[in-house]
């Protein structure tokens, strides 16, 4: 099996205007897809969501700055640390991540 990250990007202005039933929703959804995950065959290895980009801060060198370095609509929200087969079960599991409004990006774990 090798790993995989799922990187989870939303519109945070979305979220902010959400009501709250929406982060239950939401919650609900995320249960259901980890229990997708399983049955595909994958494993879930970590996952967390994220504090909102503005409790970012960039790093630079020496330079530190609040804020995420780059200006975007969607922001980096939380993410899918999983074990797959291969990449085709890897994105299998990825088109079941519930977003708000946006996407997710998968990307190998490199081996050293």
């Amino acid at each position: 099996m090798a790993e995989y990250l799922i990187l989870l990007y939303d519109d945070e202005t979305a979220w902010a205007n959400a009501p709250k039933s929406e982060y239950g929703r939401m919650q609900e959804a995320h249960a259901r897809f980890q229990q997708q995950a399983v049955g595909l065959g994958a494993k879930i290895v970590n996952s967390n969501a994220l504090q909102a980009t503005g409790m970012a801060t960039t790093v630079r060198g020496d330079v530190v700055t609040d804020g995420p370095f780059a200006e975007t609509k969607e922001a980096l929200g939380g993410y899918y640390l999983i074990e797959a087969a291969d990449l085709d079960q890897a994105l299998a599991v990825a088109k079941l991540v519930p977003t708000l409004n946006g996407g997710v990006e998968v990307r190998p774990i490199m081996v050293f």
